[in-house]
């Protein structure tokens, strides 16, 4: 079973690779997704790490939560479901 973790406060620097390294010392990396604004294209210091078992996911969690990575403390813990998002209701004034 995977489990995908988040992991925040990035350095909007940090690229995919570098989190391959990071988190492949914990284990199986399946995916990383790295998150950017679709309109400049520039990270938007949060990604998701899918690590390939349960028990590699808390060994990265213990292991990075809290470490320094390039220059900022990441935060990484289990990603959680998004919520679906409520309609806007636009008025007219």
């Amino acid at each position: 079973m995977t489990t995908k973790l988040f992991v925040g406060n990035l350095n909007f620097t940090t690229d995919s690779d570098s989190l391959i390294n990071a988190f492949s010392e914990c284990g199986n990396v399946q995916e990383v997704k790295l998150i950017k604004d679709s309109m400049t294209n520039r990270s938007r210091g949060f990604a998701f790490v899918q690590m390939t078992t349960t028990a590699e996911a808390q060994k990265a969690i213990s292991d990075l939560n809290g470490a320094e990575m390039e220059g900022r403390t990441i935060v990484v813990s289990v990603a959680k479901d998004r919520e679906p998002r409520s309609k806007m209701v636009h008025k007219n004034w």
